[in-house]
This record gives C-alpha cells, sequence and structure tokens, in this order.
C-alpha cells in the first residue's frame, strides 16, 4: 500500500511538473522595444499602438517562427539589464550587434544594417570627419554606439548626451548644437520632415566595426539557444521569402539590409 502510494505520489509530480512546462512554454514570447519613439522603426500612433519598419518585421518574424509574441517597451538605457533581468525575453530595438554588448548577451542573425552619419544645418560646411567637428557641438543618444564613437573619435567636439534622439534633432533644429550623429535611415526621415527640414546628412563616419557593430540584432540571454534558433529561424525566413523586402518598401526607398 505504502508502495502504492509512492508511486500515485510520483506519478502526480510528474503530471503537475509537465503542466507547469506546458503552460511555461504557452507564456508570449515579451519581445522589448524601446520605449522612446524611433520613427520609422518605431513609435506609438495616436490611438497608443505601436508601429513602424521594426514593428512590423517583429510580427513577421514572430509568425514565421510560429511565436506568439508581445510587444514590451522598456527604457532604452535599462533595456539589457530588463533582459538578464528576465522582465522580457528578448530585444528587438535596431540594437547594434557589437563585441561590447556580446559580453553581456548572445546576438540573432541581423536583420537590417545601415551606416552611421552626421547630420547638421545645411548652412554648415562640415563633414563627417573628427577634424570637420573639432570646435563644433555634437548631439548623441545615450547609451548608443553612436555615444561611444564619438567619445573615441570625436575629442575635439564638445558632446552633448540626450536620453532620446529626438531630443537631439529637436536642439539642432533649435541651433542648440551644431550636428548629431545617429542611424542613416532614422536621420532620412528626419531630415525629409518638416521639423528637419533646416538639415541635411553630411555624410557617413568612418566605419569602426568593433564599435558600430556587423548590424542589428535580436538580442537574448546568454545560453538561451530555444529562443535564439527560433528568431534566427524567423529572420532567415522572411528575408528568404521576400517579407522583409515588403515591408522595407512600405517605409524607404533603399534595401536597408546587406550580408
Amino acid at each position: 500500500m505504502a508502495l502504492q502510494k509512492t508511486i500515485r505520489k510520483t506519478f502526480l509530480t510528474t503530471v503537475a511538473l509537465a503542466a507547469t512546462a506546458v503552460m511555461a512554454q504557452a507564456e508570449p514570447v515579451k519581445i522589448g522595444v524601446a520605449a522612446e519613439p524611433y520613427p520609422p522603426f518605431a513609435s506609438l500612433d495616436s490611438s497608443g499602438t505601436w508601429v513602424g519598419w521594426e514593428i512590423d518585421v517583429i510580427n513577421a518574424v514572430c509568425a514565421a517562427a510560429e511565436l506568439e509574441c508581445v510587444i514590451t517597451p522598456v527604457a532604452w538605457d535599462g533595456i539589457i539589464p530588463s533582459l538578464t533581468g528576465q522582465q522580457i525575453d528578448a530585444i528587438m530595438a535596431s540594437m547594434s550587434i557589437t563585441e561590447e554588448r556580446l559580453k553581456t548577451i548572445d546576438f540573432s542573425d541581423p536583420y537590417y544594417n545601415t551606416p552611421a552619419v552626421i547630420v547638421a544645418d545645411k548652412s554648415m560646411d562640415i563633414d563627417a570627419t573628427p577634424a570637420s567637428l573639432d570646435g563644433k557641438i555634437v548631439g548623441i543618444q545615450a547609451s548608443t554606439i553612436h555615444q561611444a564613437y564619438a567619445q573615441k573619435y570625436f575629442t575635439g567636439a564638445e558632446l552633448r548626451v540626450y536620453q532620446t534622439q529626438d531630443e537631439a534633432n529637436q536642439d539642432l533644429f533649435a541651433g542648440r548644437i551644431d550636428a548629431t550623429q545617429a542611424d542613416s535611415i532614422a536621420m532620412a526621415d528626419f531630415v525629409g520632415s518638416d521639423a528637419g527640414a533646416c538639415c541635411e546628412i553630411k555624410g557617413a563616419v568612418a566605419n569602426d566595426e568593433a564599435i558600430l557593430g556587423k548590424g542589428v540584432g535580436a538580442g537574448v540571454r546568454k545560453g538561451e539557444t530555444d529562443i535564439l534558433e527560433a528568431l534566427n529561424k524567423g529572420i532567415a525566413m522572411i528575408l528568404a521569402d521576400g517579407t522583409h523586402a515588403e515591408i522595407t518598401s512600405k517605409y524607404f526607398t533603399t534595401s536597408i539590409y546587406s550580408e
């Protein structure tokens, strides 16, 4: 009788653990995006819905990988701690794959890759070189590859750090800074708007892969191969079947993916 009770208890425990595992697998994958607006990649529309190129890509990747995903906004400067602290399951927020970040998290294959550029008022005779920016006030977003790059190369400039790129853009429009460094696609969207009509892209900065990275990928916790493989599968599928290009054509006039 005691043996039967033990067997029954063991069986019930096994069933409970299996049920817990199934429930855990059924939970949506929380995809972290930066809470700060970053058009045309990700921002809130008037109804409070997340929209943009990267949001469409997230939805397409998750559908291709057969993952149930939920967009989870997190402040940019806390997005990696939110991942490592398990508040989110992955980061898809225009985060470049860099050597420094790879010390803390793993990355999927890239899903876009664009150069970093310098933007300034059309009247300013400057380019994207350190010498040209000597003595200038350059705005950069905090905790980004652009801040790391500017701190290394633009030593003769005064650097002003902003929590969002939008804040830097506003100060550029207002004449409080001379230039800003950011992603070429995001800045093309800015200079094409009424708010950015003052300004133009002055050129791409010289590449430093150790800082600027190898493109943008999805960040995941170290060792979580299941979600990494699923995201890689989804990225490969939307690149192969034309979905990536179709999404891109809705927002940009040229491809933003290069191998």
